[in-house]
């Protein structure tokens, strides 16, 4: 009598693996242990970034700022520490998008703070 090996288990874990794999080039897609590395290296990749996202927008929203700002005279440090001293609770976020897309908005701001 042969062996029980759980093909269904075995199976469906290669199956996961592939379709994690879909869109890969050459045997990184159809072969299972280069697959399996591929997937692998990629989750690594893609937890790191979801943080480096983070930093990297934060960063953008600081370079808007600053340039919002520069064009009413301040530089980025002297207007986020009068906005914080005037208590107005906008993020850098909201700020980043009225120097972009609201200028008069991010003007009034500004002036409040001044």
């Amino acid at each position: 009598m042969p062996r029980a090996k759980n093909r269904v288990a075995s199976r469906a874990r290669r199956k996961k693996i592939f379709k994690l794999a879909k869109g890969q080039y050459g045997r990184r897609k159809n072969v299972y242990t280069v697959a399996k590395n591929a997937v692998e290296k990629g989750l690594v990749y893609a937890y790191r970034d979801r943080k480096n996202k983070k930093r990297t927008f934060r960063s953008l929203w600081i370079t808007r700022i600053n340039a919002g700002a520069r064009q009413h005279g301040m530089s980025y440090s002297e207007f986020m520490g009068k906005l914080s001293k005037t208590d107005i609770n906008l993020n850098r976020k909201v700020l980043a998008d009225l120097a972009m897309n609201h200028p008069e908005a991010f003007k009034a701001v500004v002036d409040a703070v001044k």
